[in-house]
């Protein structure tokens, strides 16, 4: 494999992320505002306490969690113990059975050893009301899980030594378009063949609240195909809704929990936070940023296995199915370093739907009196460390939300 044309082509997907980002990213909000976070003054001393005191007890096993699996993804790529643990697990011959059991074993593997430290992040959220599963529910979805992604790794996977066997000099041209378009493919399909593993939907009964937000959408000029309610309260208190799907296949999609539990005025503005997304098609930017991504990976990867780390690794080439332990440590080592930067675009987003929201509604106390709410239900991270903040929110915090719903509040006085 000739190293230059993979080096050309890393640096035009990297130049054509820099340009979608640019183009698409919301990195001012809110013009002409300057929002001030105030903790104390929606959150009492106590609330922030048991908050905090929540947080410092789920955190350590995450983290730890996050720390174990990389660990020991990097001990068996990086030595021969997972080429070893691949041949041991497939006697058959041929390399698609090796694939397929040696992705299998690695992903239970990992799973496995990461199990006793999640198990204590369910035992704190159970403690404090946020998780409502048995154990026997949990440990169902945790093989659901392992079920899913496996799949989706083993499918890609075979494809990927395919297009080595079948191409070993422009393998990674053709497996950067493949994986980009599995991830288009993806999140389209996602809806429909991943959400109902972890969920039923029901349509929400007919009345004013499912009138009500159909107008909403109708009203923000978003196609909306029905709204459906998710059994969330199985397995958690939190509050929260969704917009699912694209085109003929959109619909609201609403926990259980928050239909039960919050005012219809609530409802309404967690709904038009989430029908921002979908007016801006929040969600079909991501997918192309991230099939961009992805096939800018599979070149970082080709670049990687250029080097000494086949042998190390225990493989002869990058169509030995030895190789797995390592594309598997590789990918997800890499997911984590970029994650700062997709947090930061994915916080701008969420702004962006907060203050479409706000536009729509044009309710801001209960926007206020709305994530007050949450953060209390859902037990929200109020002042979240810098490292935490970069390293895992999605989302701004809720004291920051607030604050641009007061300033927004402002503007429009």
């Amino acid at each position: 494999m000739r190293r230059t044309p993979v080096v050309g082509t890393l640096l035009v997907l990297l130049a054509g992320l820099a340009v979608l980002l640019a183009l698409t990213v919301p990195w001012t909000v809110l013009p002409g505002a300057a929002p001030h976070v105030d903790v104390a003054r929606d959150f009492s001393s106590a609330e922030v306490a048991r908050e905090v005191a929540y947080h410092d007890a789920v955190r350590p096993p995450a983290y730890a969690s996050l720390v174990l699996g990389l660990l020991v993804a990097g001990l068996l790529a990086l030595t021969p113990l997972g080429a070893r643990l691949v041949a041991l697990v497939s006697p058959v011959r041929g390399w698609a059975w090796q694939v397929l059991l040696g992705t299998l074993a690695l992903t239970a593997l990992g799973r496995l050893i990461t199990l006793p430290l999640d198990a204590q992040a369910e035992r704190v959220q159970r403690r404090y009301g946020l998780s409502t599963q048995t154990w026997g529910s949990w440990l169902l979805d945790v093989g659901r899980g392992v079920l899913v992604a496996s799949a989706l790794t083993v499918f890609v996977l075979l494809a990927a030594f395919a297009l080595v066997r079948l191409a070993p000099r422009t393998w990674w041209a053709w497996a950067a378009g493949v994986t980009a378009g599995l991830v288009l493919a993806g999140s389209f399909a996602y809806p429909l063949v991943v959400e109902p593993v972890f969920n039923t939907f029901t349509p929400l009964a007919a009345g004013q609240l499912r009138d009500d937000l159909l107008a909403l959408a109708e009203r923000d000029g978003v196609p909306v195909d029905d709204v459906l309610v998710a059994d969330a309260s199985r397995r958690t208190t939190a509050l929260n809704a969704y917009v699912s799907g694209f085109g003929s296949t959109r619909r609201i999609v609403v926990y259980d929990t928050l239909v039960r539990t919050a005012t219809p005025q609530e409802v309404e503005l967690v709904v038009a936070h989430e029908l921002g997304h979908a007016k801006r098609q929040d969600v079909l930017y991501g997918t192309v940023l991230g099939a961009l991504g992805a096939a800018a990976g599979v070149c970082v990867l080709a670049l990687l296995m250029s080097t000494g780390l086949l042998r190390r690794a225990g493989a002869s080439g990058p169509g030995d199915p030895r190789v797995i332990p390592l594309l598997l440590f590789l990918a997800a080592a890499g997911t984590l370093l970029v994650q700062p930067v997709t947090n930061l675009v994915s916080r701008r987003i969420e702004a962006r739907a907060d203050v479409h929201s706000l536009d729509l509604t044009r309710d801001p106390a209960t926007f206020i009196a709305s994530e007050q709410r949450l953060a209390r239900t859902n037990l929200g991270d109020l002042e979240p460390n810098r490292f935490a903040y970069l390293l895992f929110a999605t989302h701004p915090s809720t004291t920051e939300r607030i604050a641009v719903a007061r300033e927004w509040e402002r503007l429009h006085r």
